[in-house]
């Protein structure tokens, strides 16, 4: 696992492109890849054990994504600055961008921010993940590549002592044309417990950057949300992205609100019948 301190000695990136011109119709986006924070900004008050937690990143979530986009020829843009610095699935005039507590825990290195300390935040790594994002779209529309937004994430089994059941879910808004044939298809996975619009929804603020990106340009979109401890170790991980990528391959969008799948069974079949556990 990557720790804050151990990524403090790589040089800094505040965003990474992996296999730009890939074939896949799917853009792969992982908003909170990272637990890094740059070294001007000490541990923001917080202990070292902090920055291994969910708040400071989705863990699990990069490793399934890279073996996704790997098996999918997709190009897959991540983070790879600690959401505690600033989130970058957050419009700017949300409270929480660069929250000064996050879950029940207080980040005093976050705390009253002058303006010109938080659009150095912004500069740092907001704006340049956006202005990637945005760049690598265009260059696909003026190809006249098919675009597919899908982003990745990791969330805890509990959340403030409630214990959440889903192993996945799947975000998405009025337009399910991606979402629902996913849904569909993991709903056949024996064992599988999937949230729709769980454990979080748009209105929640965590689908800013497909709705920036993707919705804005009639593009399909879905969020994934996978139980972190489903991906804590490498087993896990592989089997979550070979299961999605798996799903993805033979997935075509469908069209309207009640969208229905319509899969290659030759890519899911034998994925479709694993026990999850």
């Amino acid at each position: 696992m990557e720790t804050a301190r151990s990524a403090a000695e790589e040089a800094y990136e505040a965003v990474r492109v992996s296999n730009r011109n890939g074939a896949s119709p799917y853009l792969l986006v992982c908003d909170h890849a990272s637990n890094f924070i740059p070294a001007c900004f000490g541990t923001l008050g917080l202990e070292d054990s902090e920055l291994s937690r969910h708040i400071a990143w989705d863990p699990g979530a990069l490793p399934v994504i890279r073996r996704m986009g790997e098996a999918l020829d997709a190009t897959l843009i991540e983070s790879c600055v600690s959401r505690l610095v600033i989130d970058c699935n957050r419009p700017l005039d949300a409270p929480d961008l660069i929250s000064p507590v996050s879950e029940t825990t207080v980040v005093p290195g976050n705390e009253n921010l002058t303006e010109a300390q938080r659009q150095e935040r912004i500069a740092l790594s907001w704006q340049p993940f956006h202005d990637t994002i945005e760049e690598v779209i265009a260059e696909r529309l003026v190809k006249g590549m098919e675009t597919r937004l899908v982003s990745v994430h990791s969330f805890t089994p509990v959340y403030k002592g409630v214990s959440r059941p889903w192993h996945i879910g799947i975000i998405h808004d009025e337009d399910d044309s991606l979402a629902a044939p996913m849904i569909d298809a993991l709903k056949a996975v024996d064992g599988m417990t999937v949230g729709v619009n769980e454990p979080y929804s748009p209105a929640d603020r965590v689908y800013f950057t497909l709705e920036r990106h993707g919705r804005a340009r009639g593009l399909a979109c879905a969020m994934i949300e996978i139980r972190n401890d489903e991906i804590r170790d490498e087993t896990g991980q592989c089997k979550w992205a070979d299961l999605l990528a798996g799903i993805f391959a033979g997935l075509e969008p469908g069209t309207g609100t009640k969208a229905s799948a319509r899969l290659g069974k030759s890519h899911v079949a034998e994925k479709v019948n694993q026990k999850v556990v």
